[in-house]
């Protein structure tokens, strides 16, 4: 019997732990204009010769907190994103879906949240891919992430890292 007290205080304290956690979380902006802020990540990409990343969710998001985590603590991760991407995380909440450029983008949020684009320097779309591809238990697999990232960087898909034999 107290073997399940036990147990069952610890997931309660954990769920209230992360709970508490969610409440910090504010990484998506409902009120950003979205259009202007992609269109400046797009000028950027370009002046800096990446692909964006466009990283769709909310702050109500537990996958799009782990995920953001997982990237920015680890400082191979980071520095894998920020010398490829120019990051921009697009909102989609009950304040604003940002259903027009979705739609442009082809309906992403069917895939589930986060889900992230790949788009090169003119803002078309490259790639998009399903989060949950990367994911391990409770968290993101490095070796899978760091592969989503490096396939596809800029560098990858250029046509000169490819001569016929």
């Amino acid at each position: 019997m107290k073997r399940i007290v036990f147990v069952i205080g610890f997931f309660l304290s954990a769920i209230f732990c992360f709970s508490q956690d969610m409440k910090t979380f504010n990484l998506y902006k409902p009120d950003d204009n979205a259009k202007e802020k992609m269109s400046d990540a797009i000028k950027e990409a370009k002046k800096s010769d990446k692909h964006v990343l466009l990283q769709i969710g909310g702050n109500w998001c537990v996958w799009c907190a782990r995920f953001n985590n997982f990237v920015t603590t680890d400082k191979s991760m980071d520095s894998l994103v920020n010398e490829n991407y120019v990051v921009y995380h697009l909102n989609y909440s009950k304040e604003n879906y940002n259903t027009e450029l979705l739609k442009k983008y082809k309906f992403p949020q069917r895939f589930g949240f986060p889900v992230f684009l790949i788009l090169d320097e003119e803002g078309d779309l490259i790639h998009t891919q399903n989060s949950e591809y990367l994911e391990s238990g409770n968290g993101y697999d490095k070796g899978k992430v760091t592969a989503f990232f490096i396939n596809w960087s800029k560098k990858a898909l250029d046509s000169s890292q490819y001569k016929e034999q």
